[in-house]
């Protein structure tokens, strides 16, 4: 049966979501994956919802095979994050929004919207913003979050959750970071997780090791620029592999 499958019972009370699915910057799910790491949390229940790809997942020294889309609870700070090791397709997403947004209305979840801004040449820290549905706004302002400065949209199946959401009149937080639209930005995870999710849901987070995957892809970047500054200043003919991770 489509929809979501309990795997394990928790005691939750009308608990918050941080949402990950893969965008751009791959800042979502960046986020939720080391939420789900940091405050180990438990695997909680299977998304089935349709539209998603059947696939069997497996995880390095696991033997049980997975869905592709799971929550994990942390019972403590009642808190849950959609985990998604796929993305949603463009024809999926609104069934898929459907699907889910009618369990966070049942549950009396209140989902946080995560999603990435495009940006070149984007700001140090990355700048963030925040949105909402159903009169939840009143929680981004305690935090003093900006708002946005120009008219935009949310696409993509994160956008199909908020107009879900904003449909049915429901509580919702969506928060937008500015994130580089080339690479995975933990930078960019790392300001959503502390001047955003960890604050809008009570919940404090070791961010270290973003700060650290930061450096590293940062080096990548300098590496790759510097490799094509040297191909584009050779004029002989050459055919060489140029390894963007090496």
């Amino acid at each position: 049966m489509a929809g979501i499958q309990i795997h394990t019972e928790h005691d939750l009370q009308s608990p918050t979501l941080v949402e990950g699915l893969p965008g751009v910057g791959l800042v979502g799910k960046i986020a939720t994956d080391h939420l789900v790491e940091t405050l180990e949390m438990e695997h909680y229940a299977n998304v089935s919802c349709e539209g998603l790809p059947k696939l069997g997942v497996y995880a390095e020294g696991e033997r049980e095979v997975q869905p592709p889309v799971r929550l994990y609870a942390d019972e403590a700070n009642d808190l849950l994050a959609l985990q998604s090791d796929v993305p949603v397709s463009p024809q999926a997403a609104p069934a898929f929004a459907d699907c889910v947004t009618g369990w966070f209305d049942a549950e009396d979840v209140t989902p946080i919207y995560v999603s990435g801004l495009g940006a070149e040449n984007r700001a140090t820290p990355p700048a963030m913003f925040g949105v909402s549905t159903g009169g939840a706004g009143d929680r981004l302002d305690e935090l003093d979050l900006a708002t946005p400065n120009e008219r935009g949209a949310i696409s993509g199946p994160t956008g199909a959750l908020v107009a879900a959401a904003a449909e049915r009149n429901l509580p919702g937080l969506g928060l937008v970071v500015e994130t580089n639209p080339k690479f995975p930005d933990p930078e960019a995870a790392r300001v959503l997780i502390e001047d955003g999710i960890g604050p809008l849901a009570g919940v404090e987070v070791d961010v270290e090791a973003l700060v650290e995957q930061a450096e590293d892809v940062q080096a990548q970047r300098e590496q790759l620029a510097k490799k094509l500054q040297e191909a584009e200043g050779d004029a002989s003919s050459e055919a060489k592999p140029l390894r963007m991770y090496q």
